[in-house]
């Protein structure tokens, strides 16, 4: 798997915190339908191997499913286990980014600095989370891009609304990752749809890239 095989319809990436097993299948019918492919339950929700492994169960290779907040090494092996191909870290560990690509998954480490995103990419990272986003400006994307590697892909990640995508587009985001904006514990099923709606619709009013 490719993470670049899953940014179509949405780059974006579902972050699931907090959901439990007996919700997340209709939570993640429900954003795929919207357009979501990457869908990420963090290992900090009730029972998140079952969640995920109901997840990759339900949607096979036609969404990427795994796990976020991964800190321990040995958990990669666990999500692997459930089905999950994802490994998402709020850091940038490069013991937990290589574990995962020695089991050949795709994994996405939090960075918050230049020298943080370029160790990660040395480990092996597919993508970069710049994280947390709503604790920067768009200006700091637009001056990592001038060093980054042109083919690293990077997703802005934290405080992401379908209202505030677009600077971070214009200087260069792949995509984002979005969390409690989407979805919170116990959230009706249509607040979902109108959430996921709402992203799906900021992102197609986004401007073309040149």
């Amino acid at each position: 798997m490719k993470l670049a095989d899953y940014l179509s319809p949405l780059p974006l990436v579902a972050v699931l915190r907090g959901i439990t097993p007996d919700e997340v299948q209709a939570v993640g019918e429900a954003l795929f339908a919207a357009g979501f492919r990457i869908l990420e339950v963090t290992l900090n929700s009730p029972q998140p191997f079952t969640s995920i492994r109901r997840l990759a169960d339900d949607f096979g290779t036609r969404a990427l499913v795994g796990a976020g907040t991964v800190i321990d090494p040995a958990d990669v092996a666990r999500v692997r286990d459930a089905g999950g191909q994802l490994i998402v870290m709020p850091h940038a560990d490069v013991a937990v980014v290589r574990e995962a690509k020695r089991l050949g998954m795709v994994c996405l480490p939090g960075v918050a600095t230049p020298t943080e995103a370029f160790a990660a990419l040395a480990a092996g990272a597919d993508g970069l989370k710049l994280f947390p986003a709503e604790a920067m400006v768009p200006a700091t994307l637009r001056a990592w891009r001038a060093v980054l590697p042109k083919a690293a892909l990077v997703f802005a990640v934290g405080g992401i609304r379908p209202d505030n995508m677009a600077p971070w587009w214009t200087v260069g985001a792949d995509g984002f990752g979005t969390g409690s904006n989407l979805y919170k514990p116990g959230v009706a099923i249509g607040d979902v749809r109108t959430a996921a709606a709402a992203y799906a619709s900021a992102y197609r009013a986004l401007p073309a890239r040149k």
